[in-house]
């Protein structure tokens, strides 16, 4: 059992950019989540073009740390170079954040901002992956917010996969769509979220939502990781010690 008031110890790792935005982005998302739940130390850390990286904040971390993945997908960054960034260290990784939630979805709509009569089609703005099963989660994400919106909704790129922004807006526009809005598969800004976006605008969209950010419904969905986390641990526990 954890000591009575030894707060439960979540590390939030992003991916990292040069961006300051970033950065700041993901420190204002720890602050909501540890605002949120009092019961967590929030600490968080950068896999790469940022400091302090995940192994440095976990040495000054109790054992039995949860490490939530600030990304969206499972492609290289959360199966592999985090896995290897934390290796050795007493913790517990969760799944990434971008499969489809009622969290997720609601974060997602949220930030979408209002226009002059609406939206009649949408484009799911994403970094981009070669990784088959993360642009499968991307497009069943979309998929999903055109569903809970019912309007048309295509996936659109930064990088490593296509289409890009304008090239989704174009597809839609002739398929008859005169309001395209664009939602925003970013937990932060920086240099993949201005390239579609600014795509996807000058390719005539109406309006881009910023990244999702230090949000409540992603607060929350951080939450519900560190809960399944712990949960699974008091599980395995148990059967080690036949509880």
């Amino acid at each position: 059992m954890r000591p009575e008031g030894l707060r439960r110890p979540v590390l939030l790792v992003a991916h990292g950019s040069r961006d300051p935005r970033a950065a700041a982005t993901t420190r204002a998302l720890a602050r909501t989540v540890a605002a949120v739940s009092p019961g967590l130390d929030v600490r968080v850390a950068f896999l790469e073009l940022a400091e302090p990286r995940p192994a440095e904040v976990l040495r000054a971390m109790p054992a039995g740390a949860v490490v939530v993945p600030l990304l969206l997908t499972r492609a290289y960054h959360g199966a592999v170079d985090l896995p290897a960034q934390v290796a050795g260290f007493d913790c517990t990784i969760t799944d990434t954040l971008g499969s489809v939630s009622v969290p997720l979805l609601e974060a997602l709509t949220r930030r979408l901002p209002a226009a002059p009569g609406g939206f009649d089609a949408l484009v799911l703005a994403a970094a981009g992956t070669r990784v088959d099963a993360a642009r499968a989660t991307v497009r069943e994400v979309a998929a999903a917010l055109g569903e809970r919106l019912g309007l048309p909704c295509r996936v659109a790129y930064a990088a490593g996969a296509t289409p890009g922004g304008a090239e989704a807006v174009t597809a839609l526009r002739n398929e008859g769509a005169q309001r395209v809005g664009v939602a925003s598969y970013f937990l932060a800004p920086g240099r993949l979220y201005d390239t579609v976006t600014r795509s996807a605008l000058g390719a005539g969209a109406v309006v881009a939502a910023p990244p999702l950010g230090a949000s409540w419904p992603i607060a929350e969905l951080i939450l519900s990781q560190v809960d399944s986390a712990t949960t699974h641990s008091r599980i395995a526990a148990a059967d080690v010690w036949g509880g």
